[in-house]
């Protein structure tokens, strides 16, 4: 039920919401975020949101954070929040979580330093000429739920993806202090146009699960789950109740 219009930036995102939209956008980062009923239109900014409280969304604002983020970061950040994110973030789908949790059993080092770490739930496809990488949306995080716990107690501070998570996973965030980010679902062409650099960290094998190391700038995502566990995707639906039942009477 998400709407992106006319946009020409190099990340756009209606995120996590329902009757979202973002419209006439001419930004690095926009999103009309984690909300339902908020949008974001004719937006002329490096970002821009409708935020996640529905009756307030022209108050919204946009917070920059640079990836690999320090727990205090992580504790500052709450569902709802629209974030901009620049800096180092890996990617890593199903195959390569199951790898890396059983490099950790069997007490091997990990091919990259997942301390503080961003994962980026994706497989982007085969760059075209004078492209980084081609589309990187984000796959369903429910793929990883297995595995995630396992990362996070080895130091995994925050991953993006989209869709929903299990107790189990929400329960490890609160435990470990981490965070996760949903990013659009269908704007991968939008979205890799923040990745400005990119390089195979691991698991070449893997083509396209390949684990990369990427360089973000201005990547639009929103924090759904909180390190204290708040969930959006439970929230944001009473919160959307709430506003209609108040506006029919």
């Amino acid at each position: 039920m998400n709407a992106i219009k006319n946009t020409s930036c190099s990340g756009a995102a209606a995120d996590a919401n329902y009757g979202g939209s973002a419209t006439d956008v001419n930004c690095s980062g926009a999103a009309a975020g984690a909300n339902y009923g908020g949008s974001a239109t004719d937006v002329n900014c490096s970002g821009a949101a409708a935020g996640a409280n529905p009756a307030k969304a022209a108050d919204a604002t946009v917070r920059r954070l640079t990836a690999p983020f320090s727990r205090d970061v992580i504790r500052s950040l709450h569902a709802g929040d629209t974030v901009l994110i620049s800096g180092t973030v890996y990617t890593a789908r199903d195959a390569a979580h199951k790898r890396l949790c059983e490099a950790l059993a069997a007490g091997q080092p990990l091919p990259f330093d997942i301390r503080d770490a961003v994962i980026y739930y994706v497989g982007p496809t085969p760059p075209r000429p004078g492209q980084v990488l081609g589309a990187a949306g984000p796959t369903t995080s429910g793929r990883m739920d297995a595995y995630a716990p396992t990362l996070m107690d080895a130091g995994l501070a925050a991953m993006i993806g989209k869709g929903d998570r299990s107790e189990a996973v929400i329960t490890s965030m609160q435990k470990n202090t981490a965070v996760y980010f949903a990013a659009t679902g269908g704007a991968g062409a939008l979205l890799s146009k923040c990745i400005i650099a990119s390089e195979t960290v691991c698991y070449e094998d893997l083509g396209t699960e390949a684990v990369r190391r990427l360089t973000v700038k201005d990547f639009p995502a929103t924090v759904v789950i909180d390190c204290e566990g708040t969930d959006l995707y439970r929230t944001a639906p009473q919160q959307y109740r709430t506003v209609q039942e108040e506006t029919v009477k």
